[in-house]
């Protein structure tokens, strides 16, 4: 049962943001001051203009933006640490921003402060072939990251569709299509360096893979979302690239059809690489904006890798499955270009669908479930969406039981705005009720605050616990993850 009300009823994305007491906005002789520090320490690389700030306040959430009082851009691990020591010394918030494609107001500058903009540490400081990982700074991306490693043999699989900053993908726990074979951030990072909130300039972890050493500082600031630190180096666990890739899609009759193909093929132990569900709307969403073809029903992209002949096979076992589930037409190939095609369009599904109703903005959920209870959990929200008048069509990457609605809404009525929330909060809800999470990949930011403590309970208190030690005057990315 999904109860009457949760404690997420009044979303902190709807309150009002409290004034800082620290902030820069709070004491504008400090302003000046703190600009002039950090011209000393970074020349030129320092910008208070409204434009960058507003671009370093927003992410491409609907969620409102909160502008920085300025934004810096520092070039290595110690210029970082001098920035963060003078925001300390000053009581100044630090904002971390990577790329800016999170999803939860990760980088609204909710008190103001300065942001710390890593795009330009990009660059790929070691790799190792022999032991198949990789050093790189925050600001290298994943796709940045693969280029280089081309001719290596190997990549890196980790795939959240928006090519996004690798430090900004640590901090966020990010995931995504390549997930129910390679894992998430959390399984293939495997060390980091963390400047913290007094400047101080930490290494999480060896690149031994596996240790017993002492508390396992990588997995605390995996996630951490710059609440606890600012990642300035990040150690990755890499792969090789398959001798054969192939892609595959099929449409069921319906959902459940879909997603019972899905538990089956998990359970039988197929080892595919990519699962991605698209409800009907999505095709023919996608088929629209993309140029494809596809049947308009409930429909599952499949990836699989290995050898050859161990990639034929996994085909063959999942069509025989899908077609237990009524499946239709199971259509799959090997070439690159078809492959790349299908993928490009699974990634493009978020703008497609925005074009199923021009004008409107589009709200993206995201909860994960135990796999066993996934055609349960979307059959239920799709009973509240037939009684509901607002449009969401559905994607998941189905696979680890993770699957979004995005609403379609306009932000200025009223009406739809807390109807899509509404929807949302019972979405959340449900997913609880069946031991899922509030979040399967895009974190809490200051969106999903009180989502984290329906799902968490009395362990949020340990989180503000381990926040207020290493950061005791809440300098680090105030207001996300926990309330302090």
């Amino acid at each position: 049962m999904i109860p009457d009300r949760s404690p997420c009823r009044d979303n902190i994305a709807a309150r009002p943001v409290a004034p800082y007491s620290g902030g820069m906005g709070a004491h504008p002789a400090w302003s000046n001051r703190i600009v002039d520090e950090l011209g000393a320490l970074l020349g030129d690389r320092v910008s208070t203009s409204s434009a960058v700030r507003a671009h370093h306040g927003k992410d491409v959430s609907y969620h409102a933006g909160h502008d920085p009082d300025v934004v810096v851009f520092p070039h290595t691990t110690d210029e970082v640490a001098a920035v963060v020591t003078l925001c300390a010394r000053h009581g100044v918030p630090v904002v971390p921003y990577g790329t800016g494609t999170s999803l939860e107001g990760h980088i609204a500058a909710l008190y103001g402060g300065v942001c710390i903009d890593l795009g330009q540490m990009n660059r790929i400081l070691r790799v190792d072939t022999e032991d198949m990982d990789v050093t790189v700074e925050p600001g290298v991306t994943r796709k940045q990251l693969n280029q280089h490693l081309h001719d290596t043999g190997l990549f890196f699989p980790i795939d959240p569709g928006a090519d996004a900053s690798l430090g900004g993908m640590a901090a966020t726990r990010a995931s995504g299509t390549n997930a129910v074979r390679y894992g998430t951030m959390r399984e293939n990072v495997l060390a980091l360096t963390v400047v913290l909130a007094d400047g101080r300039v930490i290494r999480t972890a060896r690149r031994a893979r596996k240790s017993a050493a002492g508390y396992d500082l990588t997995r605390l600031f995996v996630g951490s979302e710059g609440t606890l630190g600012v990642i300035t180096e990040v150690t990755l666990r890499l792969y090789g690239i398959p001798e054969a890739i192939s892609a595959a899609v099929c449409a069921f009759p319906t959902i459940d059809d879909a997603v019972n193909t899905v538990i089956l093929t998990i359970q039988s132990g197929v080892p595919v690489a990519r699962i991605e569900l698209l409800d009907e709307l999505t095709v023919g969403a996608v088929n629209a904006y993309s140029g494809l073809d596809y049947a308009v029903a409930p429909t599952l992209f499949f990836e699989f890798h290995g050898t050859e002949a161990g990639v034929a096979e996994q085909a063959e076992t999942v069509q025989a499955i899908a077609a237990d589930f009524g499946a239709g037409d199971f259509r799959w190939t090997t070439k690159t270009e078809e492959r790349t095609k299908l993928w490009q369009a699974r990634h493009d599904a978020y703008y497609a669908t925005l074009a199923l109703a021009p004008g409107k903005q589009g709200i993206a959920t995201d909860v994960c479930v135990p796999i066993s209870r996934l055609a349960e959990c979307i059959a239920e929200t799709r009973k509240d969406l037939e009684a509901s008048s607002i449009v969401a069509p559905l994607v998941g990457h189905v696979g680890d039981g993770n699957f979004h609605l995005i609403y379609l809404i306009d932000p200025d009525d009223a009406d739809e705005v807390a109807e899509a929330k509404r929807l949302n909060e019972r979405m959340v809800m449900r997913a609880l009720a069946m031991d899922g999470t509030c979040t399967g990949e895009h974190g809490i930011g200051y969106g999903k605050l009180d989502f984290l403590q329906a799902e968490h309970g009395e362990a949020v208190s340990v989180m503000r616990l381990l926040k207020q030690a290493l950061d005791p005057d809440n300098i680090m990315n105030p207001g996300k993850v926990v309330r302090v």
